[in-house]
């Protein structure tokens, strides 16, 4: 719940505020001088609480429009994108942990329900299993009550018991670790058992961290379609559930907590901040590629672009993958000072997809919002892809339906519904920077990708379909030195979540945000690591937020 207030605003006549304008002129121009690096969740948030506690701020962005990966694309019959006003939401799709974004807007003064139109979706998504060529189907909702009966026709009375059971789990879990994990600035290990003292210990205990969350979900369900399905709460951080610590049990809480749609797309929320940071002051250069950040005995001092010009800088938040520092893409300088990734660290997933305006029938599965496809095999998904680096034989395929889940009245199955907004998502390794697929791996991607998809029964027409296919290759052009990476660093083992970067660096005055520095990725992670440096990037300044 929003609890935060403001007074009303004292009355002024024209003179006072035209003087009040002049002031608050004069008064941006005479602050400490912050350039943001990215305008990307992170990179937003940090510009947002800046320029709200004072400081001048130029945010600095290589391509046309905010949002970094919140990007939506507009395919048209020749893969070319269109102008119609709302494309195809084409990075992320769901909206969860809406109280990060009620608490940043309520810190400037602002109202996220007054400046975004958020709906909760009934539906978390709708899931299949190939094994049973999708007879059987699963809903997870909203409602615990609707999911809990749900579990019980879908796997019987014993496995709703573990499902119940999990759930205590997964919401323990949470409410242990959002405190010394997701809020705080710099987590240890001595940290976070101080924090969680002998209860949260014993929590923590209970799910065994060093355990893999595949092993740890063995222990709640004996159906593996449950275990299948909870599993894959793994890959929102770009990780093999094989590798990833049990504690990621915790992002089932996260969505049964809520899932919401935003008008417009999830991009509107990106513009939204974007609006908020422009009423503050803050100066966005978009189409302009930083190639440099100058330091000075040891402090960061300005930022170059490769149009030439040249930004002072008291203070530099950096919102992109820290590999792209660490390798030395905004100079040498700041890469001999910036520890490189560990080398046993892995990638994250990348991924396949196609944005497509399409014709969709409806056979034995009705479209949701969000729907998740499975194949047997689970295991061997993410063998091809972080032990063989090479697509997936049987991927997972989730597809979100943006125009479904609300309000709708679905139409019969023997109906095709025409013109559709649809994303496709599978799984990929991180090679984009080292292995162009080749057209017979696409095709063979393409294959399979589809007839999981028809074999649960939903079908796509690909024969009229206008699509947009984004591979991992393309997603490194978009963000470099990260091979297509999309979420940092794999969380492989317990005490990756302690290795990840943290906001403030060795450099004086040079602080990060985004998915590949802690918290993790994820939008409500980012905009935590947004909170986060530009937090620190205030003290830095001096500033001090009344």
């Amino acid at each position: 719940m929003n609890t935060h207030t403001t007074s009303s605003p004292l009355p002024v006549n024209r003179l006072n505020a035209t003087s009040l304008n002049s002031s608050l002129k004069s008064s941006l121009n005479s602050g400490p001088k912050a350039v943001v690096i990215g305008a990307g969740m992170g990179g937003l948030v940090s510009a947002l609480l800046l320029a709200d506690a004072g400081a001048q701020v130029t945010v600095l962005e290589t391509h046309a429009e905010c949002g970094g990966k919140m990007r939506q694309l507009r395919p048209s019959a020749q893969g070319k994108q269109t102008d119609e006003s709302l494309g195809i939401d084409s990075g992320p799709t769901v909206l969860t942990m809406k109280w990060v974004f009620e608490e940043l807007f309520a810190a400037v003064g602002a109202n996220l329900d007054t400046e975004l139109v958020l709906k909760k979706l009934p539906v978390l998504a709708r899931h299949a299993w190939s094994a049973d060529a999708g007879e059987e189907q699963l809903t997870l909702y909203a409602d615990a009550l609707q999911t809990q009966e749900a579990i019980g026709e879908f796997a019987g009375a014993a496995e709703l018991h573990r499902f119940n059971r999990f759930c205590r789990s997964a919401k323990d879990l949470y409410k242990a670790l959002e405190g010394p994990i997701i809020r705080e600035a710099s987590p240890s290990a001595k940290k976070l058992a101080f924090a969680l003292g002998p209860r949260g210990l014993a929590t923590l205990a209970s799910i065994g961290p060093m355990r893999s969350l595949w092993d740890s979900l063995g222990g709640y369900f004996k159906d593996q379609r449950l275990r299948q399905l909870f599993a894959r709460y793994a890959s929102y951080c770009g990780s093999s559930p094989w590798s990833a610590p049990a504690t990621l049990m915790l992002i089932a809480q996260v969505e049964m907590d809520g899932v919401w749609s935003v008008e417009g797309g999830m991009r509107a929320l990106a513009k939204a901040i974007e609006r908020l940071c422009i009423q503050r002051g803050v100066e966005f250069k978009y189409q302009t590629r930083c190639s440099l950040i100058e330091l000075k005995d040891g402090a960061v001092s300005a930022v170059q672009t490769d149009r030439g010009d040249r930004f002072g800088a008291d203070s530099i938040v950096f919102n992109g993958d820290i590999q792209a520092l660490s390798s030395g893409l905004l100079g040498v300088s700041v890469k001999a000072l910036i520890p490189s990734t560990d080398v046993k660290a892995e990638r994250s997933l990348s991924a396949v997809t196609w944005s497509m305006k399409c014709n969709v029938k409806e056979h034995r599965f009705n479209l949701d919002r969000h729907n998740v496809f499975f194949e047997n095999n689970y295991a061997n998904e993410f063998k091809d892809i972080f032990v063989d680096q090479k697509l997936p034989a049987t991927p997972t395929v989730y597809v979100c339906a943006q125009q479904r889940g609300l309000e709708r009245v679905y139409q019969s199955n023997e109906q095709i519904n025409a013109d559709e907004s649809i994303f496709c998502l599978i799984n990929a390794p991180a090679t984009g920077d080292r292995h162009a697929l080749t057209k017979q791996e696409l095709e063979a991607c393409k294959a399979v990708t589809f007839s999981l998809m028809k074999r649960c029964g939903l079908e796509l027409d690909l024969q009229t379909a206008q699509s947009i296919q984004t591979l991992p290759e393309n997603f490194h052009q978009l963000f470099p030195a990260t091979g297509g990476a999309l979420y940092g660093q794999a969380t492989h083992g317990w005490m990756q979540v302690f290795a990840r970067a943290q906001a403030k660096t060795p450099i004086k005055g040079l602080f990060l945000a985004g998915g590949s520095v802690h918290p993790g990725p994820g939008l409500p992670m980012a905009a935590m690591s947004g909170r986060l440096a530009g937090a620190a990037a205030m003290d830095h300044l001096g500033l001090i937020k009344r």
